[in-house]
């Protein structure tokens, strides 16, 4: 038992021993197995300097001012031959504002193209502030190591919130349909997104074609991508052109793609070749390849009462929405891919594609033809375009229709001297409008209104509907019965017969471009009845301009097939003037000349102030109308009342033309201004431009005026108009 023992003992020595030289092995291969861990490790994913200079760049200055900068600057870090590199202007740009140093970071094309490193960024981050500085984590050991792609757009967001107050950073998600590398007419360097085209210079974006990206963008210059959102996009509601075999054409945008087919959607192309050419559809993508077509079979129809951003109001369907990738194909002649301003309210020139509720797309299949014009009838004294009430009285038998709950409509008849009132409350208004249409030319008077004429009587029909500012009060009738009522509201009766045929071939042309406008589309209208358009009704109609209007039906001013911007203006100053008046590029209307307005037509450069005033106060001046006393008018006002109209901007001191446009037309106004109780009560002078129009004359906040200033901005923040 006592051999046995010391047996036993002897083996736990031994034991012990191995246990310990096992422990010891182990702790080795631990050791071995991190080693090689560390090593074997991939690298980091990093971002080249060149692309992290872009985007930092661009946090600073917008791409034209950095491309200005760049033609500008006399000397380059780097040497001629790297300095036509692409990336060249906006390092150059980060090492004159400190952000880069060419000690740290070389201005070489190897250290462009080299990963980002820690003390890159460390260098742009002390620059800004010290809680980026803590953000970037440089140490002793990391200074030298690549600075991870998704650390640095994680630190580059902190950078624009911290820098970009204002906001002209954007950070958008769209999907990338096109580049110059899969579109025969993509620009150079521009990406084609449903977001809109972007400028991509520098960057690496085909590997992301037809997949959902994010990416920062000043203006319209990607700085730079930062993720793929989803690899299976679906493109809504597009067009899809042609079919053939495997091959489908679309539409995205207005833009041209072709897709082939795998499968078993390969397959059905041969066999439904018909349903899916010249369809709306979704194209549902998977990793770059289209992998299904979801084709929208449901069509309606009917007349366009109002256009909206949320919905399309249709004649016996009501307000119905819109989806958000809505699109208009215009078909017929040249294929176009149109937006919402071109579905003209009063018309059915098109087929609506509608799903789920919701239209998803407008197909135009027939040109525009102007027979009919819908006016939006203002209030006494042509205020506002909101009425109180409307009181109507019917001179004729009609028919009544309003719109039930569930959009269908309701109606009945009335008969001559039956009168009608409305206020906004009114339950019948509640679910769209009311439509009286007279059966003669006889038609309505709205006795709640006063005219030149008196109360005004419509013929056509009338439309009342209640909004959210009031009730708005609409005149739909043929343009040739407009017209009758707008040349003498324009022109006196008396006038010679050609010169009132002058005035009807303007007024159809001017109104035809209100037509295709759509400027109260919101509301179902076309133009409104005050001189903001042509003065509508507001007196009686004569033989004389009825006349007019027969002996011109139909005719119109053209340029290039198509109507002229056809303005006019009831008093001359003896000069005329261009395009730009209206602030628009005066080469699109060559049409439009500045020219002195007499027999000899005699050019001046009024464009100076100097000029102008000599011009104007000439009593000898030979020009059109310069013996008519409202050739020249001035008009006097205090600051007082200036300081009582316009709220909040301080007490304006005076008003300075400081340019003139072509016939001298004030372009731009500076505008001292004294702000009492500020510190030093300091005055401060604003650049205001304006645009002027023969027709309109609004009003600035409550009530001034600005003698033919249709819009006015400032370089600063704009002053709100009515």
């Amino acid at each position: 038992m006592k051999m046995i023992g010391k047996l036993n003992e002897k083996d736990l020595k031994i034991n012990k021993k191995q246990m310990i030289l096992w422990m010891g092995g182990i702790l080795a291969a631990v050791i071995l197995l991190m080693v090689f861990i560390v090593k074997v490790e991939p690298p980091a994913e990093g971002i080249s300097r060149a692309e992290a200079a872009k985007a930092l760049a661009l946090v600073f200055e917008d791409p034209q001012t950095l491309e200005d900068m760049a033609s500008e600057r006399e000397n380059s870090s780097f040497t001629d031959k790297e300095k036509g590199n692409w990336f060249v202007k906006y390092m150059d740009y980060l090492y004159e504002k400190g952000y880069l140093d060419t000690e740290i970071t070389p201005a070489t094309l190897t250290s462009a193209q080299g990963n980002l490193t820690y003390e890159d960024v460390n260098t742009v981050a002390e620059k800004l502030s010290s809680g980026l500085e803590k953000q970037v984590g440089m140490t002793r050991g990391n200074k030298k190591k690549t600075f991870s792609r998704n650390d640095w757009w994680e630190l580059y967001k902190a950078i624009v919130k911290e820098t970009d107050k204002d906001g002209n950073m954007k950070e958008v998600s769209a999907v990338l349909f096109g580049t110059p590398s899969n579109m025969e007419q993509a620009e150079s360097w521009t990406a084609y997104t449903t977001e809109g085209t972007f400028g991509f210079q520098g960057l690496a974006l085909d590997a992301y074609l037809d997949c959902e990206i994010r990416f920062w963008a000043r203006g319209q210059e990607m700085a730079g991508m930062t993720q793929i959102v989803s690899e299976e996009p679906v493109y809504k509601n597009i067009w899809v052109s042609d079919v053939k075999k495997d091959q489908f054409t679309v539409y995205i945008g207005k833009y041209v793609r072709t897709f082939t087919a795998e499968g078993k959607l390969a397959s059905q192309a041969e066999e439904k070749n018909e349903e899916l050419r010249s369809c709306v559809a979704d194209l549902h993508m998977e990793k770059g390849k289209l992998k299904k077509i979801t084709v929208k079979k449901e069509r309606v129809r009917g007349k366009v009462l109002a256009v909206t951003d949320e919905s399309i109001e249709l004649e016996g369907y009501g307000c119905v929405p819109i989806d958000d990738n809505f699109h208009v194909y215009k078909t017929y002649g040249d294929f176009q891919v149109l937006g919402k301003g071109n579905i003209l309210v009063g018309y059915d020139l098109q087929e609506f594609v509608a799903a789920d509720g919701k239209l998803c797309a407008a197909v135009l299949e027939q040109p525009f033809d102007a027979e009919t014009i819908r006016v939006l009838i203002m209030d006494n004294g042509f205020k506002q375009i909101f009425h109180d009430t409307i009181e109507l009285t019917a001179n004729c038998d009609g028919e009544l229709i309003y719109e039930k709950e569930n959009g269908e409509n309701q109606e009945s008849s009335f008969k001559k001297g039956d009168t009608f009132s409305y206020e906004a409350s009114d339950k019948k208004l509640e679910n769209g409008r009311m439509i009286l249409k007279p059966e003669d030319s006889e038609g309505i008077t709205v006795t709640s209104l006063e005219r030149g004429q008196g109360q005004p009587t419509y013929s056509g029909s009338i439309e009342v509907k209640a909004e959210e500012g009031g009730l708005v009060l609409i005149n739909e009738l043929y343009l040739e019965d407009y017209l009758k009522k707008v040349v003498p509201s324009e022109m006196p009766a008396s006038y010679e017969k050609e010169a009132l045929k002058a005035q009807a071939v303007c007024a159809r042309t001017y109104a035809y471009r209100q037509i295709q406008g759509n400027t109260y589309g919101q509301y179902g209208a076309h133009v409104d009845d005050s001189t903001n358009f042509q003065v509508y009704n507001n007196t009686l109609t004569f033989d004389s301009t009825d006349t007019a209007v027969n002996e011109t039906f139909g005719q119109l001013l053209e340029y290039n097939g198509d109507p002229i911007e056809a303005f006019y203006y009831s008093t001359s100053d003896g000069h005329g003037t261009d395009g730009s008046v209206w602030g628009a590029d005066a080469s699109n209307t060559p049409y439009l000349r500045a020219v002195t307005i007499n027999n000899k037509a005699k050019k001046l450069d009024l464009t100076s102030n100097e000029a102008f005033e000599s011009f104007i106060k000439d009593e000898n001046t030979d020009a059109y109308d310069s013996d008519f006393p409202m050739f020249r008018w001035n008009t006097k006002t205090t600051s007082t009342i200036l300081d009582e109209k316009i709220g909040g901007v301080g007490r304006i001191t005076g008003l300075t033309i400081t340019s003139r446009g072509a016939g001298g037309y004030a372009k731009t106004l500076k505008v001292p201004r004294h702000f009492p109780g500020r510190a030093g009560s300091a005055a401060f002078s604003e650049m205001y431009h304006l645009y002027t129009t023969g027709k309109t004359v609004p009003h600035l906040r409550d009530g001034i005026r600005f003698p033919a200033v249709s819009s006015i901005s400032r370089t600063t923040e704009p002053m709100k108009i009515r």
